[in-house]
């Protein structure tokens, strides 16, 4: 999550951290000639100490929180798409601890979502609001005969109603308000959108010792079946068995967030801009029917339509074998409107591109790759009326407004005839905005006509 640099401009103002760019360094304590560098997105927790890491593009001074609020939502957007588990520890061997944030986190959430733990309670009743239990009320009760048909003037019922006293749920109040009391201590309530609670008086110490406690945990899950039940016990052990108490974690490091968040800006792009990579051909919005040539792949996905390469081996003897290799070209999103092929590429970059200077731009090897992209799908453009490609890097700001920015062009495949590729900076407040309401965004705001 940090790394030290050496201290220069070139480091100083760069925006993507690669290990062939950088000098990572071993540092000494308050040895100024270094910069430390963070690489990662969220909330990181040492002890009673909280940090909060900003995406790299918001450099305001003073940012309010709500930017930050809304980026959290995103990463538990994602991990719940990705279906990340929770990270119960972070490090390895003597270095590990308990990740406490993490695990408060998907407690609070998951009662938010689904309620406090229950265990059902069937309770027999003689004319009661639940349903008729006619098999015990014709053996039991004595009905009234009126032209030869019976009338019951009992019927037992059954309803299910909570058991309140339950043992399990009783704890769960409890631990969630211990939850609830260490994130409003660690202020963090508000950056995660999370209502204090005060479910019980009760302390998760009047349960028991802790393993007391475990052992019931063990015992319940023997007897359920229900998954999102087992889950809950499962976490539940979890928080107790380990330190909890954040305040006492002194060399402890606890966290929610990610070392990823490029990934993050790529399903984000590919979710607002409708991405259409992993769509059959047979139901692609193609200006004309499927051609002949790719009706026999009518049910394979685009991304699939991408040539592999060959390695053709030539024997002493004459003999002459072929391999095809499973790696080939990989775009982050295309989508189609209507006659037009549009192939972005997500980059989470600080881009500077201005008359004095150019910096923080992608390499050589994502400009290259982006028109091999045109390449790839040429003849399945020409076959099915897509006359018209646009080619698009998507960078991350956090402006309010849409930017052109221009374009980046590598000129001796643009003379082949390939498309150059349009440089536009997104308001990432307002794409994450329509990722989380799952709504997508007109392609016409990025004015890729120009």
């Amino acid at each position: 999550m940090l790394k030290s640099v050496k201290a220069s401009e070139f480091q100083k103002n760069m925006s993507d951290l690669l290990e062939e760019d950088v000098e990572v360094a071993d540092v000494e304590v308050d040895d100024s000639t270094y910069l430390y560098v963070f690489t990662f997105v969220g909330v990181i927790m040492v002890g009673d100490r909280v940090l909060k890491c900003y995406p790299k593009y918001i450099f305001s001074n003073g940012q309010s929180l709500a930017e930050m609020k809304q980026v959290m939502r995103v990463i538990s957007k994602y991990n719940r798409s990705e279906e990340q588990i929770i990270n119960l520890f972070n490090g390895d061997a003597e270095s590990r601890s308990f990740n406490l944030l993490a695990v408060i986190l998907f407690l609070l959430n998951d009662y938010y979502e689904y309620g406090l733990y229950s265990n059902n309670e069937n309770v027999i009743e003689v004319n009661g609001e639940g349903n008729i239990l006619w098999g015990r009320t014709i053996d039991e009760c004595f009905p009234v005969i009126s032209n030869g048909r019976p009338y019951y003037m009992e019927l037992f019922t059954r309803r299910t109603v909570n058991d309140e006293t339950d043992y399990f749920h009783r704890l769960h109040q409890a631990v969630l308000t211990e939850c609830s009391k260490q994130l409003k201590e660690a202020q963090l309530t508000e950056l995660f959108d999370i209502e204090p609670l005060e479910l019980t008086d009760d302390e998760v110490s009047d349960f028991g010792d802790t393993d007391y406690i475990l052992d019931r945990i063990i015992s319940e899950l023997s007897v359920q079946f229900n998954t999102r039940k087992q889950i809950l016990l499962k976490t539940m052990y979890a928080y107790i068995a380990a330190d909890r108490r954040v305040a006492e974690m002194d060399d402890g490091v606890s966290l929610f967030g990610t070392n990823s968040f490029n990934l993050v800006w790529e399903k984000v792009c590919a979710a607002v801009f409708n991405n259409m990579l992993q769509a059959e051909l047979r139901n692609l919005p193609l200006p004309l029917p499927l051609d002949e040539d790719y009706k026999p792949l009518a049910r394979k996905k685009l991304i699939e339509i991408i040539e592999k390469p060959v390695w053709t081996a030539a024997q002493a003897s004459g003999d002459v074998y072929s391999h095809t290799a499973s790696d080939t070209l990989i775009p982050d999103l295309i989508t189609i409107s209507e006659d037009c092929f549009i192939i972005f590429d997500a980059k989470y970059y600080n881009l500077y591109m201005e008359k004095d200077a150019l910096r923080g731009q992608p390499g050589i090897e994502s400009i290259t790759k982006q028109y091999l992209y045109q390449l790839a799908y040429k003849d399945f453009m020409q076959k099915h009326g897509l006359t018209k490609v646009r080619n698009c890097f998507l960078f991350p700001t956090e402006k309010d407004e849409y930017i052109d920015k221009g374009y980046a062009e590598l000129r001796m495949l643009h003379a082949l005839g390939l498309e150059n590729i349009a440089v536009r900076l997104l308001p990432a407040h307002k794409v994450f905005d329509c990722y989380l309401s799952e709504t997508t965004i007109d392609i016409e705001v990025l004015n890729l006509e120009n």
